[in-house]
């Protein structure tokens, strides 16, 4: 909302993601990652967590020649974005899912991380944000 009060939307409904209460737009998140300059495409969406409802994920694919890392990109986000606002999980792949439009399917996205957050327990992975 603005100061004037209007009302921007910044993302599809769908890819709202719902993290601690708060709700995130995957868009945004995505914004902040592709200020890195060794990555050429990222995708960000949320995936069932059992204690933050969703958990921001973002599948990141490198510049030819670049490499990066999890730990890069999360390191990146941590100036750029509020706490519950950062990626719990970073990937780093080849490429990401797209239709034969070039859309990427978060769907697949989804299906293929979803289990994640089945690892619970580890503090470097599931720290509180």
């Amino acid at each position: 909302m603005t100061e004037g009060g209007y009302l921007s939307v910044v993302d599809r409904k769908k890819d709202m993601i719902k993290t601690g209460g708060e709700n995130v737009a995957s868009r945004e998140v995505e914004e902040a990652i592709y200020e890195h300059d060794d990555v050429a495409e990222v995708a960000v969406f949320g995936i069932s967590h059992p204690y933050w409802v969703e958990a921001v994920t973002a599948v990141v694919v490198p510049k030819p020649g670049a490499a990066v890392t999890s730990e890069q990109i999360k390191d990146h986000t941590r100036g750029r974005l509020a706490g519950y606002k950062q990626p719990k999980y970073v990937v780093v792949s080849d490429a990401l899912p797209k239709n034969p439009s070039g859309k990427v399917l978060k769907r697949e996205l989804r299906d293929l991380y979803g289990g994640l957050a089945s690892n619970i327990g580890s503090a470097e992975n599931d720290s509180g944000q």
